[in-house]
């Protein structure tokens, strides 16, 4: 099918718009909160996914995916703390404009970059995924298989300050994943005579658990009764062209290289955000102007942050391989409605991946005039004080969970899961490593054992096709440069402290 034969009156539809615009309200306003970002957006939209059209539901999903990357900047610039990851470079110069002249020029510049970045990424997404398909097509189970290992130690090694907990980390999503009935042999596995376990543990639950509930538990902990204070003048978030045009070179950087970071399995939108703005200081004419308010620091992380999620979301589609945890939970949105994502997706649900496709641009235009008017108004929540927002969350968390399969057991899933990852996180481990793990576990189980049920027990079938070697070559550098950092950290801590 051509990129062109879709129906676009289709798009337009009363329940395509509706999930469009709420998600893109609930990804700015739960971006904008200090700590929570897009993942926990997602998570608490994925359950009201079960009663939707599929196409609306993804629709909803990615818009709350890419307005939570621009939300992010709104405390960042405001406050000085980052509401997402992504978003801690936009501090340097963001904070330091907006105490310059107003936070609402600083916002201009996120918005209008971000806004690029996300059409960018969204063209990449669009222009890209047949080609990739088509090569996809002419892989099989041990391509598969490395595709999903491949993702893995990119998060583990690439993602984290601490790779061996971050190793942990993957080995315990594996082991989380193989809860649940042997697809091959049928016998039960780990499910300890509960008969809510025989289909394994449900990803709504785990989710939730994982990023809601544990960040509930972390802000009960720590920052209960602290409240934000801000200035709520100078808000309004208005640009001239010259101004926009004075930034050009640092959103074409940002979107170029942020659509290809998003591609790479575990890079993310932080990753992206900071080598965007680190080569746009570096080719600029005047870098000793970056961290003093200079509109092009705010500018390239930006429209890197938003560009990487059209990028993450090409792997997801074409392979079915998650790049993220944020696309692992729309993964699970694909399966709640029964469908596979992989190279096969565009014969048989064509008109459902344009649909998203273009919906992703719509979703982008969707952010800069929703963003524009509702900025100011995010910009004054961040004053509501945390122990008026834990509660709100945590009965929106399990309202959630419950309505995604009516089984209370399920809450005591996540209730245990956020306890767990409330523990873990002080230790370092990785919640998006072990969520990756968790989602790709029985596609690397299932592509293994047929791969090696196909070659009679020989590993030789990885070592003879031209993609698996290829790809293994990936995962030889990966596993190289993983091992330099760790060598290269003790002995960087021993230079600092001499």
């Amino acid at each position: 099918m051509a990129i062109f034969d879709f129906d676009f009156l289709s798009l337009f539809s009363l329940s395509n718009l509706f999930a469009i615009g709420l998600g893109t309200f609930v990804g700015l306003l739960i971006g904008a909160l200090p700590g929570l970002g897009a993942t926990v957006a997602i998570v608490l939209l994925l359950p009201f996914t079960y009663g939707m059209e599929p196409l609306a539901s993804i629709l909803m999903l990615v818009a709350a995916y890419q307005s939570a990357e621009y939300g992010g900047s709104i405390s960042s610039i405001v406050l000085g703390i980052p509401g997402t990851p992504a978003a801690a470079a936009t501090i340097l110069d963001g904070n330091a404009l907006s105490k310059q002249s107003s936070p609402g020029k600083a916002l201009a510049y996120s918005l209008s970059a971000s806004t690029i970045g996300g059409i960018f990424g969204g063209l990449v997404l669009l222009l890209l995924s047949v080609p990739l398909s088509q090569i996809a097509l002419q892989m099989g189970d041990p391509e598969f298989f490395l595709i999903g290992l491949l993702g893995l130690i990119a998060v583990a090694g690439l993602s984290s300050r601490d790779v061996t907990r971050s190793f942990i980390s993957v080995v315990l999503g594996l082991m989380a994943g193989t809860i649940g009935i042997d697809v091959i042999t049928s016998s039960h596995r780990f499910t300890m005579g509960q008969m809510e376990l025989l289909d394994g543990l449900h990803l709504v639950a785990v989710l939730v658990g994982i990023f809601a509930i544990a960040e509930i538990l972390s802000m009960v902990s720590t920052e209960l009764y602290r409240n934000y204070i801000t200035d709520e003048r100078g808000l309004r978030t208005n640009l001239s062209l010259r101004e926009f045009r004075s930034v050009g070179r640092a959103v074409g950087i940002g979107s170029v290289l942020g659509s290809i970071i998003g591609i790479i399995p575990g890079m993310g939108a932080g990753a992206s955000a900071w080598f965007s703005y680190s080569l746009t200081r570096r080719t600029s004419s005047r870098p000793e102007s970056f961290g003093t308010g200079n509109p092009e620091g705010i500018a390239a992380p930006e429209s890197a942050n938003n560009a990487t999620v059209g990028g993450a979301m090409l792997p997801l589609v074409t392979l079915g391989i998650p790049g993220s945890a944020s696309t692992a939970i729309i993964l699970g949105a694909f399966i709640i409605h029964g469908i596979q994502p992989g190279p096969t997706i565009f014969a048989t649900n064509s008109q459902l991946v344009y649909g998203i496709f273009y919906g992703f641009l719509l979703g982008c235009v969707a952010m800069f005039v929703i963003g524009k008017m509702l900025t100011p108004l995010f910009a004054r929540v961040l004053k509501t004080p945390n122990f008026l927002l834990v509660p709100t969350i945590l009965i929106l968390a399990l309202i959630g969970v419950y309505a995604s399969n009516f089984l209370i057991f399920d809450l005591w899933v996540a209730l245990v899961f956020g306890l767990i990852f409330f523990l873990l996180n002080k230790l370092d481990f990785s919640a998006p490593a072990f969520i990756l793990a968790f989602v790709l576990s029985p596609i690397l189980e299932v592509s293994l054992r047929r791969a090696l049920l196909i070659s009679d027990g020989s590993y030789m079938m990885f070592l003879t096709r031209g993609y698996s070697l290829a790809i293994l070559a990936i995962i030889a550098g990966i596993v190289v440069l993983s091992l330099v950092r760790q060598f290269r950290g003790p002995q960087d801590k021993d230079a600092a402290t001499r």
